[in-house]
């Protein structure tokens, strides 16, 4: 089901799509839209249907713009996965966890020029720092939202959610095969991603 050229059209057109493929989460899957695009009604489809954490994917660079660090920068007691501390906006938002407030905040997160002056912490978006090499350096799906996001001309940040089914448990693929008929969702999976990067071809 995996198409890449598909999921780059409809990430630069704003669409959210299905990310497979993650190496380090034993095959777990996750909805994807470029953070430029995550506004409310993105953010309530996520939450919806893929019931899962709603994650900021970052670079390192932007992470450092915005004072963001690991939570846990060490090797002691690490468990892998790159959160970095969970974030608001230093205005415009009530309680912060409305679809509308977590998207006011990763709209303020990612906007040009933003700084650790313009978010407060805690709050209800987690970012996630990418390895700095991508996909290539780390094969999961923030850094593959990103790569893909760069790919589609559509910035250099993300929002992922991963998807359970409605039992609780985590979903694959075939599990969510009437959603993606029903939302006509683009499938991208991280090694036809990475079989693409190593030929060095890149679709237009």
């Amino acid at each position: 089901m995996s198409d890449i050229r598909k999921a780059l059209e409809d990430l630069a057109n704003g669409k959210i799509i299905v990310l497979t493929g993650d190496r380090l989460r034993g095959g777990d899957i996750d909805f994807a839209v470029a953070a430029k695009h995550a506004n409310a009604e993105a953010i309530n489809f996520m939450a919806k249907h893929g019931r899962g954490l709603v994650c900021l994917s970052l670079t390192p660079a932007r992470a450092v713009k915005l004072g963001i660090r690991l939570i846990n920068s060490g090797k002691e007691r690490q468990s892998g996965r790159p959160f970095g501390q969970s974030i608001e906006a230093k205005t415009g938002v009530s309680t912060g966890i409305s679809v509308a407030d977590r998207a006011h905040t990763i709209s303020v997160a990612i906007r040009d020029g933003a700084t650790g002056d313009d978010i407060t912490a805690p709050g209800h978006v987690m970012p996630l720092i990418a390895a700095a090499g991508g996909v290539k350096e780390r094969p999961a799906a923030a850094e593959a939202s990103i790569d893909l996001c760069r790919m589609a001309g559509a910035g250099d940040t993300a929002v992922i959610c991963s998807i359970m089914r409605e039992d609780g448990e985590m979903a694959r693929l075939p599990d969510i095969e009437a959603l993606i008929r029903e939302f006509d969702l683009a499938v991208a999976d991280i090694d036809d991603l990475l079989a693409l990067l190593d030929k060095g071809d890149i679709p237009q």
